[in-house]
């Protein structure tokens, strides 16, 4: 596979860079949990057809899904508390939490200042559809430090297939003077990437877009899979104007024709990663190749999807109650609630520990056999409902196009992994870490 010159070789200064972004996600690695608060619960301003969180408004009928002052004093209360002497994540997703208004999230900034000892280090992080995000907005985001999560799915012919607002009108160029704004601000953001059937077969077409006309450094690609019950069906979505809209949850064996395919997934990785490889190594981040990274030089990768066990990334929703995982937010993963029940004991609750524990011990024998297990770990629980070639349960809906994209990279990774030994950057490998 040809490296950045051509000649399938990769630099030192490119191998340096890459245990600069390892040392980083490192740090983030001490942290015990992290909580992804959502304070206005499942409200949003767009209508996108595969956001599986737009049903979860149907636990709460008849609330306004507004999160309370005193919920948002706890959160902040508890999740310092919990992290005492560590670094501290306060995350903001939703739904839209741009609804909530500036006033919310001044507030919220000032509790932190109210209730962090002295040196603590925090990081605000707030992930966004972008469509709410003028001046005033990106004026308070700079001040306060925010690393913003901005999501765009590629060109606006392929964002605006899935991701409309109420009225069924494109978003794209919205998100796109979002993007602008960010950056004349100053502000820190990620590109989060659906990649689903409408995207999936242009990957140059998404990444150079990101790249070359927007200017984008760091960014997410992130597959839709939709679960769904034999005779089950979404074509409209999930939106409250759907008819017959069921509440969703992580269950059946098929999938909606928005699913990502998974041989199609592997070549969308596989395609942006020589792409990168070529061109992009010190100056684009891609989440998957940099987790990729992590586990060729033998640590466990940071992003939960990865990890050996999960469980320590939980969703808050807007009144308190705390859910296992944000993809799990249904009654059967309901942990307790922050007004009765101190977060700390909830994530170490029993019934989360087991939860955690699930991913590694129900991970059947072709995965426990695979020669890349070191990299997936069997992938996220969500996504493991396909049957083995041995009629074994558990296997990860997109194993197959995980296992293509493992091992195209595997060489490249190699090298990589050993120019981090031998230069002594890689934080976890020589014990000596780098600078974002």
């Amino acid at each position: 596979m040809p490296g950045p010159s051509g000649n399938g070789r990769a630099s030192l200064q490119e191998a340096s860079a890459f245990g600069e972004a390892i040392a980083a996600m490192d740090m983030q690695q001490s942290v015990p949990f992290h909580m992804m608060a959502k304070p206005g619960g499942a409200v949003c301003n767009l209508d996108c057809s595969y956001c599986y969180y737009l049903t979860k408004d149907m636990l709460y009928p008849g609330d306004r899904l507004r999160m309370a002052y005193e919920v948002m004093d706890a959160y902040i209360r508890q999740l310092i508390e919990a992290h005492a002497g560590q670094p501290i994540t306060v995350a903001w997703q939703g739904g839209e939490p741009t609804l909530m208004g500036l006033d919310f999230f001044r507030r919220a900034v000032e509790r932190v200042r109210y209730h962090a000892p002295p040196g603590t280090e925090i990081q605000h992080t707030v992930q966004t559809n972008g469509t709410l995000l003028g001046d005033a907005w990106c004026a308070f985001l700079r001040e306060q430090g925010f690393l913003v999560g901005l999501s765009l799915d590629g060109p606006p012919d392929l964002h605006d297939t899935h991701r409309r607002d109420k009225r069924g009108r494109g978003t794209a160029e919205r998100v796109i003077r979002a993007v602008q704004r960010l950056q004349r601000h100053g502000v820190e953001f990620n590109i989060l990437c659906s990649v689903h059937a409408s995207n999936v077969d242009h990957p140059l077409r998404v990444y150079r877009f990101l790249r070359d006309e927007l200017g984008v450094r760091f960014m997410q690609f992130i597959p839709i899979v939709e679960r769904l019950e034999p005779g089950q069906d979404a074509p409209h979505g999930w939106g409250r104007k759907v008819p017959g809209r069921t509440f969703y949850t992580q269950a059946g064996s098929e999938v909606s024709a928005r699913t990502v395919d998974p041989v199609r997934w592997g070549a969308f990785l596989n395609t942006i990663f020589d792409e990168w490889l070529r061109h992009d190594v010190r100056r684009v981040f891609v989440q998957s190749f940099e987790n990729a990274l992590e586990a060729w030089v033998g640590m466990d990768p940071s992003l939960c999807v990865f990890r050996r066990t999960c469980g320590r990334a939980l969703a808050l929703e807007h009144n308190g109650d705390v859910y296992s995982c944000d993809h799990y937010v249904e009654p059967g993963h309901r942990l307790g609630n922050i007004t009765d029940t101190h977060m700390a004991e909830l994530v170490e609750s029993p019934r989360q520990q087991a939860f955690g524990r699930a991913k590694s011990e129900t991970l059947p024998r072709q995965c426990r056999a695979c020669r890349y297990r070191f990299a997936c770990n069997g992938g996220c629980p969500r996504n493991r409902f396909v049957r083995t070639t041995d009629d074994e349960d558990g296997l990860n809906y997109l194993c197959t196009g995980y296992r293509a994209f493992f091992r195209h990279i595997d060489p490249a990774m190699r090298r990589l992994a050993h120019m981090l030994r031998a230069s002594g950057t890689g934080h976890g490998v020589t014990g000596q870490a780098g600078s974002a």
